[in-house]
């Protein structure tokens, strides 16, 4: 039996405990209906979905109001028009407040995004408290219908220590970690990382969220 040494994070989505604020607002699309907890679906008319005014450098800032390293942001656009809205948005994340928080590094930049769809950016553990999404040197508006931003405090990974034979099969060992996994901590993301054999590989575990209500009135 060889002793395999694991690093587990124990990912949550930090957006819902944190505080959000953006550039404008139109319509009543404030800023912290893009961290309700509600992904987007078309068919309703309720209002769903942060949304700035029309203007130069639009901007939605969230403060996750402590520091974490973050793994994953996730975005979902509106469904019924305007997918520009969610184009070329930069995401940054950091600690600085100077030009709002945009100036911090910059984890991605956001291609067009399908109407209604979900789209996950993988952001390395950067560290910071501020997440913003940010549209430079253009004027337009911004819409996010859901923001949720996967990572983790340093007090909240875990080191265990596992046995298993030599030989052992690496999507076998899988299964048998994640299974465990599943039986306590079932209402989380878990992301495994691999310290030793098999390969260094990363596997995730997401959480499923089904996709619900929707986004302020059309606007082009």
């Amino acid at each position: 039996m060889e002793g395999l040494s694991y690093l587990f994070l124990l990912l949550e989505n930090l957006a819902l405990k944190g505080t959000a604020v953006q550039s404008t607002t139109f319509s009543g699309c404030v800023a912290t209906k893009a961290i309700d907890g509600i992904r987007y679906a078309p068919g309703t008319a309720h209002t769903y979905c942060s949304h700035t005014g029309y203007e130069l450098n639009p901007w939605w800032r969230l403060d996750l109001l402590d520091y974490y390293y973050i793994y994953k942001v996730t975005i979902t656009n509106r469904g019924d028009c305007c997918l520009e809205q969610t184009t070329g948005v930069e995401i940054r994340i950091g600690n600085s407040l100077v030009n709002n928080g945009n100036n911090n590094p910059r984890c991605a930049v956001t291609s067009p995004v399908p109407a209604g769809s979900t789209v996950s950016f993988s952001c390395g553990g950067m560290e910071g408290r501020y997440v913003n999404m940010y549209i430079p040197n253009i004027q337009k508006h911004l819409t996010l219908c859901e923001v949720e931003v996967y990572g983790t405090a340093k007090k909240q990974v875990i080191r265990v220590q596992v046995k298993a034979a030599e030989n052992v099969d690496e999507a076998e060992l899988k299964t048998l970690v994640l299974n465990k996994l599943n039986q306590t901590l079932s209402d989380k993301d878990v992301m495994l990382t691999w310290r030793m054999q098999p390969n260094g590989k990363v596997f995730q575990k997401n959480k499923t969220v089904p996709k619900q209500s929707p986004v302020c009135s059309s606007l082009k």
